[in-house]
């Protein structure tokens, strides 16, 4: 082979895999840690997510608001879900899909703020 098709031929393989490390990314089901850091503290709720293709749904727990459900989407590494609140208060998570354990984004307190959060799956004991 020449040297340009084994570049071709590099590339090609590592848009690939590349495709697949990001399927593999999108499988969201299971409980994680979340860490929401405002001005005023962070929270730590427990998120427990359910994927079904790209559709998002589960639990978001939480000391001070209990548990509320929540539906949302997977497309690619984005991630987007909405919790509404008994107050009224739609709290709309949007991030990234780090790896596999990790995902990292914004979330809009209804327009009245926003944090950033964090969340890492929590292994299976």
């Amino acid at each position: 082979m020449t040297p340009r098709i084994l570049v071709i031929a590099a590339a090609a393989s590592s848009l690939a895999a590349g495709t697949l490390v990001a399927q593999r990314l999108a499988d969201l089901t299971g409980s994680w840690a979340f860490k929401v850091v405002t001005e005023n503290g962070t929270g730590t709720p427990t998120v427990t997510m359910k994927q079904t293709g790209d559709s998002l749904s589960g639990t978001y727990e939480s000391g001070r608001m209990g548990t509320l459900p929540f539906k949302g989407t997977v497309k690619g590494s984005t991630l987007t879900f909405a919790v509404n609140t008994s107050g009224g208060t739609t709290l709309t998570f949007t991030g990234t899909i780090v790896d596999d354990d990790h995902v990292k984004g914004d979330v809009d307190f209804g327009g009245q703020g926003s944090a950033a959060f964090s969340g890492e799956r929590r292994k299976a004991p």
